[in-house]
């Protein structure tokens, strides 16, 4: 039992996060991974029922975590903040026109919906029969 102690107390954790450890040495600059929630029916229902391109998941991923996961000030009517297509552009390694396409095209699916260029209504629950399955109401703001 002794040698399980002498082990245990000799024992360093791979893990950097731990506090009050002396022999961690924390690094300047190290970047962290961020993580965003995505719904499982997303990947559950519909992944699976449209058949959407790379480009189309990209710019909805992006969409999406702009108002669902990131601070927002109209995160309670499902609006992203004013954005820029050529900064959404440079962001996802895409040109203007693959942009442009890909927002018409979830346009078409009613994933979101244009109020004016460059700011969108995006749905929590992706579409409109998850949105009240969910009972995800905008307050009362409807598209």
């Amino acid at each position: 039992m002794d040698d399980l102690h002498r082990i245990l107390a000799d024992h360093r954790s791979k893990n950097p996060k731990e506090e009050g450890r002396p022999e961690i040495k924390r690094q300047e600059g190290l970047v962290t991974a961020t993580i965003s929630e995505i719904p499982d029916l997303f990947f559950d229902d519909v992944l699976v029922s449209y058949k959407l391109t790379r480009i189309e998941v990209m710019i909805l991923m992006y969409l999406y975590r702009r108002v669902w996961c990131r601070p927002n000030l109209y995160k309670v009517y499902g609006i992203s903040q004013l954005l820029s297509h050529t900064e959404m552009s440079k962001n996802l390694c895409l040109s203007i026109e693959e942009i442009y396409q890909g927002l018409r095209k979830i346009e078409e699916y009613s994933f979101i919906s244009t109020i004016r260029s460059g700011q969108y209504f995006v749905r929590k629950y992706f579409t409109k029969d998850l949105d009240e399955k969910y009972a995800q109401t905008y307050d009362d703001f409807e598209i």
